[in-house]
């Protein structure tokens, strides 16, 4: 049980393993015990595989794991815009987006939440008849992805770094590859493979995304040779990410002040293509713009 990731009321739910006692004051995702909510609703920006009817049924929760230097959710990762809830609120919501004509329930940024969603899971697993996903960092424990995998239809992690060194320099987790591969693996292991129904919206699997930074498209290729080595590239659901912009808090980083180049997300891209893999996604260039980050007015 997830439960077992919490001990003696220190929470190791994730792979930083703080052991803060949440019910006294933060973890290192900022949050305290209980749940935040900062969005609820329908979203229409993500894969066509998602987004597609109403839109995905969106519930955005407040703080992260990672606090990666270039969040472009900045506004709930670090200042945790949001509104305090209760797991029965919570409840209510997922059931509410479903009677209003959601494709399917999208948790977003859920890890260290993971103890609570699971036992609201578990409460109303018999009324959900649309897909759930699981939409996270990737910085996931292998242990709570499979005390998930029961309550969770579609694992949507990123595969953020290759390098240790820009994983510690820009999301302070210098693991950060060894715990997201390890993730990765288990998801594997209870869903498998992408599955689709004959509109070619997800129903089951894992679908991954890679988000290419400015200067880093090399360590995004590095990510794509791991990926060929240890899965099918015939089969593995990817999905190359070209919506980086900078950020106020990118400042202190100059070579994160500016955009991705088309010369730099097309190298990562026809890699991809010229390596075998045949279930992508990719972006345009427009995509990285302000505009398509939701408001967060939970």
């Amino acid at each position: 049980m997830i439960e077992n990731l919490t001990k003696d009321g220190k929470c190791v739910l994730c792979p930083r393993n703080c052991g803060a006692d949440r019910e006294k004051g933060k973890g290192f995702c900022g949050m305290r015990a209980g749940v935040r909510i900062s969005r609820v609703g329908f979203h229409e920006w993500e894969e066509p595989c998602i987004s597609y009817g109403k839109g995905s049924g969106t519930v955005f929760f407040a703080g992260c794991n990672l606090k990666c230097v270039y969040c472009q959710n900045y506004e709930i990762s670090f200042g945790k815009k949001g509104r305090d809830v209760s797991e029965k609120t919570l409840e209510e919501e997922i059931l509410k987006l479903q009677e209003s004509g959601a494709s399917n329930i999208n948790f977003v940024t859920p890890t260290h939440y993971s103890d609570a969603l699971l036992r609201v899971l578990e409460r109303i697993k018999g009324k959900l008849k649309i897909p759930v996903i699981y939409n996270c960092g990737g910085y996931e424990k292998r242990e709570a992805v499979k005390a998930l995998s029961d309550y969770i239809d579609v694992f949507l992690p990123d595969i953020k770094y290759f390098s240790p060194e820009l994983s510690k320099k820009y999301s302070f987790a210098e693991d950060y590859f060894k715990a997201a591969s390890d993730a990765l693996d288990e998801m594997y292991k209870c869903k498998g493979y992408a599955e689709y129904d004959g509109d070619g919206h997800i129903k089951k699997g894992v679908l991954t995304r890679h988000l290419v930074l400015p200067s880093a498209y090399k360590d995004s290729i590095k990510i794509l040779d791991y990926i060929l080595e240890n899965y099918d590239a015939k089969k593995f659901a990817l999905s190359i990410v070209s919506q980086y912009f900078p950020t106020e808090n990118c400042k202190k980083y100059p070579e994160l002040c500016r955009r991705v180049t088309t010369l730099e997300y097309n190298k990562v891209v026809e890699h991809a293509e010229n390596k075998g893999f045949e279930n992508v996604y990719v972006q345009e260039k427009s995509s990285a713009d302000e505009k398509y980050v939701p408001d967060f007015d939970y």
